[in-house]
């Protein structure tokens, strides 16, 4: 079965390039030119992941991925202008799975997706596993869900692949080389915040603890202290 990707982008051109590029690699695509009918579509579940432009000409994208947060866990990929830092931590904040500068390579982007798609794909497959406690925490493989307090924490795809690689290796290290490649699936590049974004995003969802429980150990990686 063909992965089905909605691609939102106001500008013909590109939004045509990059549909022909994804169609040839496999993808089902729809399309959409502005921010309500991207959203509409998506909340349709006509896609199993979004590639969404900031920029559109009707209502934000960082307002369409707002809406959808409230109402879906779709993975999420932004198209970013090149340079503009503020609009990926907002995007990440927001609830963004990874982003893409533009001009994109549609090859990076179809590799970007791919991965994305490999993560969340995988407990369709599985075996039921039996759920994990970690302190206050509670991990239910099987139903890819994490919860504090016995509520659920409203993660993102990725944020989720981050903080059970975290809890499995709770009290050691984890080096940052490794995180990115385990629960992202690429490598970590020269200058890449996506993981140190993602990483804040799950303090401020786990509560800001002091000290917090995702610890940093510097020119290493990160820890999971399970709170006492």
């Amino acid at each position: 079965m063909q992965n089905r990707v909605l691609l939102v982008e106001d500008d013909d051109e590109l939004r045509e390039l990059l549909a022909r590029y994804l169609s040839g690699q496999g993808f089902t695509v729809r399309e959409a030119a502005n921010g309500r009918d991207g959203l509409a579509l998506a909340l349709g579940q006509h896609c199993d992941i979004v590639v969404l432009d900031i920029m559109l000409p009707d209502i934000n994208g960082l307002e369409v991925l707002r809406e959808l947060r409230s109402e879906t866990h779709l993975p999420v990929v932004l198209l970013t202008a090149r340079g503009d830092e503020t609009d990926r931590i907002v995007g990440f904040e927001v609830g963004a799975d990874d982003y893409i500068p533009k001009p994109c390579n549609p090859r990076e982007l179809v590799a970007r997706l791919q991965a994305i798609l490999r993560r969340v794909a995988w407990d369709q497959k599985a075996e039921v596993k039996a759920e994990r406690h970690y302190g206050d925490l509670r991990l239910e493989p099987d139903h890819r869900r994490i919860y504090q307090h016995n509520e659920p924490l409203e993660l993102t795809a990725t944020e989720y692949e981050i903080l059970q690689v975290l809890l499995a290796h709770a009290g050691s290290v984890v080096r940052k080389t490794d995180l990115m490649q385990w629960a992202l699936g690429r490598r970590l590049e020269a200058f890449d915040r996506t993981l140190d974004m993602h990483i804040s995003n799950l303090r401020k969802k786990l509560g800001n603890d002091d000290p917090p429980r995702i610890e940093t150990v510097r020119g290493l990686g990160y820890s999971y202290r399970v709170p006492v």
